[in-house]
C-alpha cells in the first residue's frame, strides 16, 4: 500500500512539473486522456448550458404519449468523431436539424469553459457537419512545428496557427500578401521563414530593401536580384515588369489553341507550360514599402509615382506570368499617397503583427473583417511574433512563426544557392558575393550593364 501511494505520488508530481515545464509533454502523457473523458462524459450536459440542443421532434413525443412514456430529452448534436492530436482533440458533429454552424461558434468560450481546453475554434467542413477543434496548452508559447509537413511548389510551411494547425503560404492560391509590423513585432523573423522555406525551391528570390539592405543582403546567395535605395527599386520593378510581358508572349506563344487541343492542355499562365519552357516563377519581398512611397522634392515624387505603378501592375498582372509580391512594412496607410489603396486591393494575403496605430489594422484588415482589426490590436508587446493572418475571405486566425535566427537564415541560403536561377531580365541586379582579406563578405550590385 505504501509502495503504491509513494508510485501515485510521483506520478502526480511528474504531471504537475511536466504541465509547468513542458506542456506539450503533458499533453501527450496525461492531459490528452483526461480532456477526452472530460467530454466525453460531460458533453450531453455541456451542450444542453449552451443552448446546443433542439426539443424532441413531433413523432417521438406522439410516440411516447401512445406509449405512456417519459417525454423524450432535448437533442445535442451528434458525435461522428472524436480525434486526438498533439496539440489538442478535434470534434466533429453532426448538426440537428434547425442548427446551424454559427450556433456553436458563438458558444466557442463557454465550450472551452466547460470542457477546461485552452482555446476552441469551429469550421464549417460541409452542409450539416462542423468541426470543433480544441487546444489543449498555449500552442503559441513555445512554437514547435510537427515533424510531418505538407510540402509543395510555392507552398511553404511559415508559422503555427492557435488550433494547433500548420500556416502554409501558398502562392499559388493566394498570389500576393502584405505583411505589417512595428519595429520588435516579430515582422522580421516571419520575412525570414519564408526566405528561408524558399530556399530549397525552384525559384528566383528578389528583394528590396531600403534600409540599405541590413535585412536581406545577408542572404545575398540566394537571390536573383537586390536593391538596396529607391533607384535601385524603381530600375529592377521596371525591370520586372519587362520579363513580365516576355513571358506573356511565351505563354502566348506556346498556348496551342485548336479544335484538337483539349481545354484543359490550353496554356493560359507559366504552369500550363511544360517544364523545360517554363520560366522560373519570381517571388518580390519588399522589407518597407513606406521607404518607396516618401518623397521630399518633385524629382522624387515622379520617381516614388514610377515605384507605386510598377507595383501595382506587377499586382494586377503578374499571377499567370509567376510573379508573387510579398509587401512588408511597420506601416501601410492612404497617407501614403495615391496608388496605395490600389495596391492593397491586390494583395489578397493579409498578415498583421503588433501595430502601432488602429490605422494600420484597418489598412490590413478593415475591408474583409472588423474582428481580425480588434484581435491584431490586442497583440501585447511582450510576444513578438504573433500575428493575425487572414485573406478576402473573411477567415483570419492567430499565428506564431517559430524563431529563426538571421545565422539560420543565411546558413540556408548559402546551403542552396545552387538553386539560384539565372533570370536574364535581373542579371544587372544579381548581387556580387565577393571575399574581402579578411574573409568577409562584401556585396554590391552586379556591373554588368543593361543590354
Amino acid at each position: 500500500m505504501a509502495r503504491l501511494s509513494v508510485v501515485l505520488l510521483l506520478v502526480v508530481a511528474t504531471a504537475l512539473v511536466l504541465r509547468w515545464r513542458r506542456p506539450a509533454w503533458y499533453w501527450m502523457t496525461f492531459g490528452v486522456v483526461l480532456a477526452a473523458l472530460r467530454v466525453l462524459v460531460r458533453y450531453a450536459s455541456v451542450m444542453d448550458a449552451c443552448g446546443l440542443t433542439v426539443p424532441p421532434s413531433r413523432w417521438r413525443l406522439a410516440l411516447s404519449r401512445m406509449t405512456d412514456r417519459p417525454a423524450p430529452e432535448p437533442r445535442a448534436p451528434r458525435i461522428l468523431r472524436l480525434r486526438p492530436t498533439r496539440t489538442g482533440l478535434v470534434l466533429r458533429l453532426k448538426l440537428r436539424p434547425g442548427q446551424d454552424a454559427f450556433d456553436v461558434s458563438v458558444a466557442t468560450d463557454r465550450l472551452r469553459h466547460s470542457f477546461g481546453m485552452y482555446g476552441v475554434t469551429v469550421r464549417e467542413i460541409r452542409s450539416g457537419v462542423v468541426e470543433v477543434r480544441m487546444t489543449g496548452y498555449d500552442v503559441l508559447r513555445r512554437v514547435q512545428m510537427p515533424a510531418k509537413l505538407d510540402r509543395a511548389p510555392m507552398r511553404i510551411p511559415v508559422a503555427l496557427r492557435e488550433d494547433g494547425s500548420v500556416h502554409y503560404r501558398d502562392y499559388r492560391t493566394v498570389p500576393h500578401g502584405l505583411t505589417l509590423g512595428a519595429t520588435e513585432s516579430g515582422k522580421s523573423v516571419y520575412q525570414r521563414n519564408l526566405v528561408a522555406g524558399l530556399a530549397a525551391q525552384d525559384v528566383a528570390l528578389v528583394g528590396i530593401d531600403c534600409k540599405q539592405g541590413v535585412e536581406l543582403f545577408p542572404l545575398a546567395r540566394r537571390f536573383s536580384a537586390l536593391a538596396n535605395d529607391q533607384d535601385t527599386a524603381l530600375e529592377l520593378l521596371e525591370a520586372l515588369v519587362l520579363h513580365m510581358e516576355s513571358v506573356y508572349q511565351l505563354v502566348r506563344e506556346q498556348q496551342r489553341i485548336s479544335v484538337n487541343v483539349p481545354d484543359a492542355e490550353i496554356a493560359a499562365d507559366i504552369w500550363d507550360l511544360a517544364e523545360e519552357l517554363r520560366p522560373p516563377p519570381v517571388v518580390v519581398l519588399v522589407d518597407e514599402v513606406a521607404e518607396l512611397a516618401l518623397f521630399a522634392s518633385k524629382e522624387e515624387e515622379k520617381r516614388r509615382d514610377r515605384i507605386i505603378t510598377a507595383l501595382v501592375r506587377l499586382a494586377q498582372l503578374g499571377r499567370a506570368a509567376g510573379i508573387y509580391l510579398e509587401i512588408c512594412g511597420q506601416r501601410f496607410g492612404s497617407e501614403l499617397g495615391k496608388g496605395i489603396t490600389m495596391l492593397r486591393a491586390q494583395l489578397t494575403g493579409r498578415t498583421a503583427h503588433r501595430v502601432n496605430d488602429e490605422t494600420s489594422a484597418n489598412m490590413a484588415f478593415g475591408d474583409i473583417s472588423p474582428d481580425a482589426v480588434l484581435a491584431a490590436i490586442q497583440i501585447p508587446a511582450d510576444a513578438p511574433g504573433i500575428a493575425v493572418a487572414g485573406d478576402s475571405t473573411g477567415g483570419w486566425s492567430r499565428i506564431r512563426a517559430p524563431h529563426t535566427s538571421l545565422r539560420a537564415a543565411v546558413n540556408l541560403c548559402n546551403k542552396y544557392a545552387d538553386r539560384t536561377p539565372d533570370v536574364p531580365a535581373l542579371a544587372p541586379f544579381r548581387p556580387v558575393v565577393a571575399s574581402s582579406a579578411s574573409g568577409a563578405l562584401t556585396l554590391n550590385k552586379a556591373s554588368t550593364a543593361t543590354a
